[in-house]
């Protein structure tokens, strides 16, 4: 699975123009699943993603968790994280296909919230709208299978 970890002020996410998740101090979480990914490659990034320290702690150094300041998260679905860009045109591929892609995407939610972490999400294949305040700006993206 992949990942883009945005360190926040506050995020939210919108369908339609109802707002259906937010977050205020933590994370808003872009995931993708790729083909072959599983329950474990969930798992692993959930963990990773919890106890990634990009938070200042009192002598402004990233060194505090989403855990440890009692952040929360704003998880969203993007499939577009699985691009690839040999063309002009990108191709999606290497993504998981759709039923897998929403069964992966809803467990990460799930074990990211059983680390005890707040979570919301977006729905699954809709078109969002995401508004977010970077905090610092602080980018991250993270691969499941790179250890």
């Amino acid at each position: 699975m992949r990942a883009v970890l945005q360190r926040v002020s506050r995020a939210q996410v919108s369908v339609d123009g109802q707002v259906i998740g937010r977050c205020g101090p933590g994370l808003l979480v872009l995931v993708c699943a790729m083909q072959g990914d599983d329950d474990i490659a969930a798992a692993r990034l959930a963990a990773k993603v919890a106890k990634m320290r990009i938070f200042k702690d009192d002598q402004g150094k990233m060194n505090l968790s989403v855990r440890d300041i009692g952040g929360a998260a704003l998880v969203i679905s993007q499939f577009t994280l699985a691009a690839d860009l040999r063309g002009n045109r990108p191709g999606f591929s290497t993504a998981a296909a759709p039923d897998e892609g929403k069964r992966l995407y809803e467990a990460f939610a799930n074990l990211l919230a059983a680390e005890g972490i707040p979570v919301e999400t977006g729905r699954f294949g809709a078109d969002m709208q995401v508004e977010l305040v970077n905090d610092g700006p602080v980018t991250i993206w993270i691969d499941s299978a790179a250890g």
